[in-house]
């Protein structure tokens, strides 16, 4: 029986090339599309939006940390694949005790290249995951944003407002566009008025998810960071690691053109 390891390093054993495929992370429900496993593919989340045409017409299994066990156990996977960060434990726990479940771990570039390769090799795809990984190399390869002495807060949430720290992958996309993170905290920390004020960031940029911010919460920083840089982003561009890492490179250049324009 083929053997593989996750990216928790966790064997999976699979005894053929997985038919009824459910993905539990957008990101990654993208790529298994791009990967061209459109037939295989029986479940996503409600989150799982890209390509739209395939989101309107497959099995919704929840969302990623409130995915319903039942439907899943209906729907029968041969494989689950799922993400550490993304997906809520208890729920991952249960599921890798009913079917195969591979789950990604990822922080950086490189982890997500390791992810497009490991997902076409256990899908039976891997001649298209080394396409796309080769092509997704060449890109940030080519991307030449300098380093800028630009400090930058990225937010995802607010009420209460919540950064993205260190050890995250959207902070490795920030220094992909040469910006430094003002808070060199791990992870996702929560943030007052008064430490941004105090970090002083020249660029404050406001995702478009997981919390979903406008054109109206540009003022709502400014009446305390006056000074600052405020800009809406692309979160998926910024936070999603699989085949839409493909249109990352030309935002990332056009966004810092704008900020350094500014």
């Amino acid at each position: 029986m083929p053997v593989y390891y996750d990216q928790m390093n966790r064997r999976v054993e699979l005894p053929s090339i997985p038919k009824r495929i459910i993905s539990i992370v957008p990101s990654q429900t993208e790529l298994l599309f791009d990967l061209g496993l459109n037939d295989e593919i029986v479940g996503i989340t409600k989150f799982c939006i890209h390509p739209a045409d395939k989101f309107k017409i497959k099995t919704k299994v929840g969302g990623t940390k409130t995915v319903d066990i039942e439907l899943v156990k209906k729907l029968n996977p041969d494989l689950i694949i799922g993400n550490k960060e993304e997906n809520e434990r208890s729920q991952v726990e249960e599921l890798m005790r009913l079917f195969p479940v591979w789950m990604s771990d990822i922080a950086h570039l490189d982890g997500a290249l390791d992810m497009i390769w490991k997902v076409g090799e256990i899908t039976g795809k891997a001649n298209e995951a080394n396409a796309l990984e080769t092509k997704i190399t060449q890109q940030f390869n080519n991307l030449t944003i300098q380093q800028s002495q630009l400090r930058v807060a990225y937010f995802i949430w607010r009420k209460p407002y919540i950064v993205a720290g260190k050890g995250t992958f959207i902070d490795a996309m920030l220094q992909k566009c040469g910006l430094t993170n003002i808070f060199d905290i791990n992870r996702y920390p929560e943030v007052t008025n008064g430490m941004l004020i105090q970090a002083k960031a020249d660029v404050i940029l406001l995702s478009s998810e997981p919390y979903p911010f406008k054109e109206k919460h540009i003022n709502e920083f400014k009446a305390f960071l006056p000074d600052a840089i405020i800009k809406l982003v692309d979160g998926e561009l910024f936070s999603w690691y699989g085949s839409r890492l493909l249109h990352a490179t030309d935002y990332f250049s056009k966004l810092v053109k704008d900020i350094q324009s500014v």
